[in-house]
């Protein structure tokens, strides 16, 4: 047993998790390059006020979940809970409005949060995130959710559900907020202590109550759709007509009111049933008045953030992901290790995975070995091969065989081509 320990809720990502997790990222920088997304990287720390402004006092991040500490100048400092307040932040610090609209970017690394440990549930948990600013009408919505929906549809994630809402905007917010708060006031008895406090603060926060005699209580309260302002509504009316035109199935789902407070308008998550409780994987929606709040230009934004863990977990449900070589050289002697090390080099400079097993273990070690390690062909090379110039492969999934000459590396080329079709 080891002497020390991670911190509880965090955790170290090792194989294959981390596979996996490369994948995902590798991923994501290519279909973002495609949208014309630019990297940024924020920082860890921020000054509190930072969220403290853009979440909402009222929002459990803020009131339970933030790291927050005093250094030694005397300031407040809080390691980061979500990405899109410092990079509006960045945004506004950066004049980034200066850029050819709309300016699109993203970002990868650790947010925080201090909330009881559990699967898909961590306090230092790691999100990939976007933001497209300067983008008011639904079409930047539209095109923000056909980027997440390839995006799964590249890593083959399959059994995922798009929920849309739209949550109106401080035209006609503030009367479906009054609504609420006649709704729950009549039901404040059995209201969970937290959601008597958002009854006075911030009713709309109790749609997002994750207690279930809550959940319950919330059977027949008034809808947002009922509300929506003619702008909106014809802007949530227009996404819902995009996302048909684009093929994307979505349904409609007037609890969709996030946990922070600067959305307005459209949000959305994409949600799985194969995790349990936790069963967003990525989520976000439109915040059109953030960046003027931070003392930026009104600027209409649109962003999104998924959980790293959580969507890791859910690839690892459905295909197994391991850093496994194409070729595994099964050499029987010195002199087939001399040559399978130097045909190993010459593949793997052309990126095909390749490795060889020590020469004094028998063929049947081997193909062990070439098992264990998820090898998609093994390749058994002795004295005999050598004389010939040819050595056998056999492809592991199903037990094909053949044989390859050993000095053309274009024929093991192809056959890595073939395999991989």
């Amino acid at each position: 047993m080891s002497t020390y320990n991670t911190l509880k809720g965090v955790h170290d990502i090792v194989p294959p998790d981390v596979f996996v997790w490369n994948k995902i990222e590798r991923t994501a920088r290519d279909l973002f390059y495609i949208f014309g997304y630019d990297e940024i990287k924020i920082p860890v720390i921020e000054s509190t006020e930072i969220f403290t402004r853009s979440i909402g006092q009222s929002t459990d991040i803020v009131g339970k979940e933030m790291y927050t500490f005093t250094d030694k100048g005397g300031r407040s400092i809080t390691l980061r809970p979500e990405g899109t307040a410092p990079v509006v932040r960045c945004y506004v610090e950066n004049a980034l409005n200066r850029r050819p609209a709309p300016q699109k970017f993203y970002y990868m690394g650790p947010m925080f949060r201090y909330e009881r440990p559990q699967k898909g549930r961590l306090r230092q948990f790691y999100q990939i995130g976007a933001e497209c600013f300067a983008a008011a009408g639904p079409e930047s919505d539209a095109d923000m959710l056909f980027l997440i929906n390839n995006f799964f549809e590249k890593l083959k994630v399959p059994h995922l559900r798009l929920e849309i809402n739209s949550i109106g905007c401080k035209v006609c917010r503030p009367a479906y907020n009054a609504a609420l708060s006649m709704f729950f006031s009549q039901k404040e008895e059995f209201l969970c202590g937290d959601c008597k406090t958002r009854l006075t603060k911030n009713p709309l926060r109790i749609l997002d109550c994750k207690v279930e005699s809550c959940c319950v209580l919330r059977n027949g309260s008034p809808l947002i759709i009922d509300f929506l302002c003619e702008h909106c509504k014809s802007h949530h009316d227009r996404l819902r007509e995009l996302l048909y035109n684009l093929g994307i199935s979505f349904d409609d789902n007037p609890l969709i009111v996030r946990g922070l407070d600067y959305y307005t308008r459209t949000t959305f998550e994409f949600t799985t049933e194969h995790l349990g409780a936790q069963k967003a994987v990525a989520a976000g929606g439109r915040y059109d008045s953030l960046v003027e709040e931070f003392g930026g230009p009104a600027t209409p934004a649109i962003g999104f953030a998924l959980g790293m863990e959580r969507l890791v977990e859910l690839m690892k449900l459905f295909e197994p992901h391991t850093n496994a070589p194409f070729f595994y050289f099964a050499v029987l002697g010195e002199e087939p290790l001399n040559i399978a090390l130097s045909l190993a080099i010459r593949l793997m400079d052309k990126n095909i995975s390749s490795t060889c097993g020590e020469w004094k273990i028998s063929l049947k070690s081997h193909m062990k070995r070439a098992s264990s390690l998820n090898a998609k062909y093994a390749v058994m090379l002795g004295t005999e091969e050598i004389q010939k110039g040819m050595a056998t492969w056999k492809r592991l999934s199903d037990g094909t065989q053949d044989e390859i000459n050993i000095h053309d590396v274009a024929a093991f080329t192809k056959l890595y081509e073939q395999g991989r079709a």
